[in-house]
């Protein structure tokens, strides 16, 4: 490698320009040609993304190199070209899945969604229940209390309440961490209560299209001032799986991986099979039933 390469983050992208932070300061990137010529269906470079560059001025390079990724959280987005991988943030740390207790009601199947794809990238998943004061504390404990026993970190939290507000500060401090889940959730205000002005910050880089509700989003990190980044993912209305085929889907359900094994047959779907251990454990009350019918919507290819 080149001694004249710097190593940086992608830390935002748009329209094919890219935004660099390497030796503490921000650089303009575009891709080198050659990295355009790739063939590929998914985002060549994206935030989160560790890059080497090469210096066209102190604020202005060239992106030579993009690092494997170890890691991405992701969505199916169909083009006119036909399906591509969106890469929502490469490489973060952590995810934090908000979803509200009231105003929007939450809806758990989509959770499940979001938690498969993170299983599968191995990505640590906080779920955050936001506005816990429309609900109160203990209902809102009881709306999401599926997932602590499946061993996920539950944060409850309310910027009217200020409750937990500081344990989110800790949580994303030197971490590049991404908020996401669907609109109208209050990330914009649990990010302005961990920094001020920073959902502020972030909110201004969504712009309209001026076609009905579509919104074009600028993927941006935001660095934190104790350390890190994070990033605003787009509200989701909708999530798609990208390459998860259905006879592997039983392992990214933590309650369920571990059963697999004692199922009378080794393709076993869980779904109308005898000898099967999953629908064993269904019927005495080990497995959620929201949680298998989200498990089996997702085999079954349903929304």
């Amino acid at each position: 490698m080149s001694a004249d390469l710097i190593q940086g983050l992608v830390i935002r992208q748009q329209a094919g320009f890219y935004a660099v932070f390497a030796e503490n300061r921000e650089i303009a990137c575009k891709l080198r040609g050659k990295l355009k010529e790739k063939k590929t269906n998914e985002d060549l470079a994206a935030i989160g993304d560790r890059v080497f560059i090469t210096l066209l001025s102190p604020n202005e390079g060239v992106i030579e190199k993009v690092l494997p990724r170890e890691k991405a959280f992701f969505r199916l987005a169909p083009t006119a070209r036909g399906e591509y991988k969106q890469i929502l943030i490469a490489n973060p740390d952590k995810i934090f899945l908000v979803f509200a207790c009231a105003e929007p009601a939450p809806s758990l199947r989509m959770l499940d969604r979001f938690l498969v794809i993170a299983e599968k990238q191995k990505i640590p998943a906080v779920i955050v229940a936001n506005k816990v004061d429309l609900v109160g504390e203990q209902k809102a404990r009881e709306m999401f209390d599926i997932y602590p026993r499946l061993g996920y970190k539950l944060i409850l939290t309310s910027v009217k309440q200020e409750l937990n507000i500081d344990l989110l500060r800790r949580e994303v401090q030197g971490k590049i961490s991404a908020f996401s889940g669907p609109s109208g959730v209050g990330k914009s205000s649990l990010l302005n209560a961990i920094q001020p002005g920073l959902g502020m910050l972030i909110g201004k880089l969504k712009v309209s299209s001026g076609k009905g509700r579509h919104t074009t989003v600028v993927r941006q990190l935001i660095r934190l001032e104790e350390g890190g980044f994070v990033a605003d993912m787009p509200g989701l209305r909708s999530l798609s799986l990208w390459d998860t085929h259905p006879e592997e889907l039983d392992g990214y359900f933590p309650e369920l991986r571990d059963l697999v094994a004692d199922c009378q047959f080794n393709n076993c779907s869980h779904i109308m099979e005898p000898g099967c251990a999953v629908r064993r454990a269904l019927a005495e009350g080990k497995i959620h039933p929201a949680r298998y019918e989200s498990y089996v919507k997702l085999r079954n290819g349903d929304d």
